[in-house]
């Protein structure tokens, strides 16, 4: 099997399953990390252990991490919990039409709610336009919204950049970004980047689904999401997990391991891809620039669905848009926005990498292409 889907799942580490199953079977670590007994001390131990791992990796302190379901939660938390709360700041939001369907949603419902939600222009490459965000932002702008690195084509946003504009126009204006497909890909120091919100999802390194993340800034406060016994210092109630926060740190600080190589082997194996495609005709819809891990690409004279459900007969896994979306059986709405031809679009195919695939499997797949272009033109 070659799995070239990794933006939609990641496979859990053979160390993940076998902490979990080592961890559920633990005499001392199943009990409920609220509880006053010594079976609830060790279990409450090992969470906050877990959480300082997690933290380690993103330079952060501990109290400034929320463990939640998925990145999903995270974003509708942060988002809405950030808006309720500080509503002195002002009723503006900037974003764009390519962020994460998670991010989307929540801000069509502020919309509909009397919030101003501004929409960037995104370009070929990308990016936001950064010259109309320093126009557009002003003293009523409460939050910036982004994606640090896009789902469907890589692209990697000028984070550094929008900050300085944000910094030069309103420095009381927050930043949520979503960090989902970057996260066990490149190094992330929250500290020196100085956002005060970010998302993260566990099955996206390798972890177990059901396990998100959430950071909130030390001094920033939003409005919790989920109410109860007000576990996690009240920023989401409901007994604390002590296997999926174990594995989730586990998952990320495995990540960190040779990080730079892993992203030197991809983008070899990315390069290798966007050349032997080309000379196929086919369209690389990705930037040059994008994070390697993704390669979106666009094959003439193949749907999109019929690509994918021919690589599909020979083992090999792709995906057409998100998978959050891929049942609508739309086109991309990333796609869409940057200014890309309908019909490249329809015929849109992301690869999507992990560490762990090799340039034997691209090579394969660029074997498969040829005998899938040979098989449509004998008929």
């Amino acid at each position: 099997m070659i799995y070239f889907d990794n933006s939609a799942t990641t496979k859990p580490l053979d160390e993940v399953a076998k902490l979990v199953s080592e961890d559920l079977q633990n005499d001392e670590l199943w009990g409920n990390p609220g509880s006053l007994h010594e079976l609830g001390t060790s279990a409450y131990k090992a969470y906050i252990k877990a959480k300082e791992d997690i933290a380690s990796c993103f330079s952060i302190r501990e109290q400034e991490l929320v463990f939640t379901s998925c990145a999903t939660e995270s974003a509708n938390t942060a988002i809405n919990g950030f808006l309720k709360r500080n509503k002195r700041n002002g009723r503006t939001i900037i974003s764009t039409k390519t962020e994460h369907r998670a991010t989307l949603s929540v801000l069509e419902k502020l919309s509909d709610e009397g919030f101003n939600v501004i929409y960037l222009n995104v370009g070929p490459d990308g990016k936001p336009d950064l010259e109309q965000l320093a126009s557009v932002i002003d003293g009523d702008t409460s939050l910036l919204c982004f994606t640090h690195v896009n789902n469907e084509t890589g692209a990697i946003l000028p984070l550094k950049e929008i900050i300085e504009i944000k910094n030069s126009k309103n420095r009381n204006t927050a930043i949520y970004i979503d960090f989902v497909q970057s996260a066990g890909k490149l190094k992330i120091d929250l500290r020196e980047l100085g956002i005060e919100l970010a998302s993260f999802s566990a099955h996206k390194f390798h972890g177990l689904k059901g396990s998100g993340l959430l950071y909130i800034k030390n001094g920033i406060r939003i409005d919790p999401f989920i109410l109860g016994g007000g576990q996690q210092n009240g920023m989401r109630s409901g007994t604390e997990s002590l296997y999926l926060s174990r594995s989730t740190a586990l998952a990320l600080k495995l990540s960190q391991t040779d990080i730079d190589e892993h992203l030197k082997i991809v983008s070899e194996i990315n390069s290798y891809l966007r050349s032997e495609l080309v000379k196929r005709k086919a369209t690389i819809l990705s930037p040059e620039d994008a994070l390697p891990y993704v390669l979106n690409v666009s094959f003439e004279g193949f749907e999109s669905e019929t690509m994918l459900h021919c690589l599909e007969r020979y083992n090999i896994y792709v995906s057409t848009i998100s998978a959050c979306s891929s049942k609508t059986k739309k086109i991309s709405y990333v796609l869409e926005a940057m200014g890309v031809d309908r019909k490249l679009a329809t015929n849109a195919v992301r690869l999507s990498f992990s560490r762990f695939n090799t340039m034997d499997e691209a090579k394969i797949f660029i074997e498969k292409i040829d005998e899938i272009y040979q098989l449509f033109a004998l008929r």
